[in-house]
């Protein structure tokens, strides 16, 4: 044990309540730094028009979908790295630490290429119109080249919080953000040699701010003074770990890419009604995504402590954990749907000046649909724990069913052949996400997904590196 990790603070032992909001907190304030990458971008492209917005939410979900492909393996090496970390098998966190970045490495690469080239076909499969198809593929295209990148700072986010570390990716957060504030409009409008890229200006920018993130986050692993040591060494490919860390992972990337994939097809619905409903649609979802943020911190926090509370033998405290976190969620974001319906309209203005019917539109959007974001929170913190307990496949079937059995037929009928019209896209929403967490609530009371855990965790605090592998649930 290193003197570093050996002196972190244990979150398996104390109050639950402390333990989970002290993980929380920062990794929703980092959540909210790293959204406000899309939000500084919206800022500054919405002064372009209605048409620049546009463009930039057709990517939105595109992006989202080949992030989400990666995403799923930095949930693997998270769980792993927590469940090791919890039994204190600690050359095997460094181990399993290197290994995941060579696996995240590799996918990024292979997407990149591919992405990069199919960028076209994906905007017309999309029914993206002429008017902002060059915008939008410009945009995408600089997107794309920075997943290597993007999918790093994944890696070193979901690594540093394995081991309970949630301070340092927060501080990359807020002086990259800052800087990619003041990057926006420099590529977007041009100054002195610099010339206007326009919309790929703000792309541009965040792929600059995304190289140096993960530059800082791999010298912090190398310097090894976060519960975390890396070598140079350790980058040697281990395929057995590697053929583990996918069987964990897939389904989380399948899980996150059934998720992306919805949105994409939401915004297929959406773009049938023309742009200005595109724009409507856009400006709305991005609003209910920063909504849903403090949802999404809870349940990467729950996961995190539910893995090293399983990794420590623990499990009637990995239990109350997953408790608290439901609680905490559905409350919290009751309240969070009490201030957006209140600041709907300040909102929607921030993201777009001068169009009024979009702004009309976008404003009912939010009202409509903010007030569900409480079952959204339950649901996330139901899967945070089955993946913590290294159940991905049941956190997948959640997913696809909410999205796929509920949200897309929801909205294809009520917006195709009911009055409501584009309305019955914004409706969606509401019935999606209660009918997601009654199933998902269901699931948990069961009490299965605990029970099944057990096999994935350590037996021992000390072992050779292949007994400490947890295999997948």
């Amino acid at each position: 044990m290193s003197p570093t990790t050996a002196a972190r603070p244990s979150l398996t032992e104390g109050s639950i309540l402390k333990a989970l909001l002290t993980l929380a907190l920062p990794i929703v304030f980092g959540n909210l730094l790293q959204t406000g990458y899309q939000l500084v971008d919206a800022y500054w492209v919405g002064r372009l028009g209605a048409n620049a917005v546009a463009a930039v939410a057709v990517c939105f979900p595109i992006n989202f979908l080949l992030v989400a492909l990666g995403s799923g393996f930095s949930v693997a090496g998270s769980v792993l790295v927590a469940q090791n970390f919890g039994a204190r098998n600690l050359n095997m966190v460094n181990h399993i630490a290197a290994q995941s970045l060579v696996l995240e490495t590799g996918l990024a690469l292979v997407l990149t290429v591919v992405a990069y080239a199919a960028s076209p076909f994906i905007l017309h499969l999309f029914g993206v119109g002429n008017d902002i198809f060059d915008l939008a593929n410009s945009f995408q295209r600089v997107l794309m080249l920075g997943l290597v990148f993007n999918f790093g700072f994944l890696m070193f986010q979901a690594l540093m919080r394995g081991v309970g570390e949630v301070r340092i990716p927060l501080y990359i957060n807020i002086g990259t953000l800052a800087l990619n504030f003041g990057l926006d409009p420099l590529f977007i409008d041009g100054w002195g040699p610099i010339p206007a890229y326009g919309v790929a200006g703000a792309a541009i920018a965040t792929l600059i701010t995304q190289v140096i993130s993960v530059v800082i986050g791999i010298v912090v692993l190398l310097r090894g003074k976060s519960g975390i040591q890396l070598s140079f060494k350790g980058f040697r490919p281990d395929f057995p770990l590697m053929g583990r860390s996918v069987k964990l992972g897939l389904p989380s990337s399948v899980d996150l890419s059934a998720r992306a994939l919805g949105l994409s097809m939401m915004t297929g619905l959406a773009t049938a009604f023309g742009t200005t409903i595109l724009a409507t649609y856009g400006i709305g979802s991005r609003i209910l995504a920063l909504g849903i943020i403090p949802a999404l911190g809870i349940s990467l926090a729950c996961s995190t402590l539910v893995a090293q509370n399983i990794g420590a033998r623990n499990l009637p405290r990995a239990r109350r954990t997953a408790n608290y976190a439901i609680a905490i969620s559905f409350i919290g974001l009751l309240l969070v749907g009490l201030a957006g319906w209140l600041a709907a309209e300040p909102l929607v203005r921030f993201f777009l000046k001068g169009d009024e019917a979009v702004t009309r539109d976008a404003v009912e959007f939010v009202r409509i649909a903010v007030f569900s974001l409480c079952f959204t929170g339950v649901q996330q913190c139901i899967s945070g724990a089955l993946r913590g307990a290294g159940n991905t496949l049941g956190a997948m079937i959640l997913t696809i069913i909410g999205v796929w059995g509920f949200q897309f037929p929801v909205a294809w009928y009520l917006s195709r052949h009911t009055a409501l019209g584009f309305h019955g896209l914004w409706w969606s929403f509401v019935i999606a996400n209660v009918l997601s967490a009654l199933l998902a609530g269901a699931w948990y009371l069961r009490g299965q997904w605990l029970q099944k855990a057990l096999a994935a965790a350590p037996a021992k605090t000390t072992v050779a590196p292949e007994e400490a592998l947890p295999a997948p649930a």
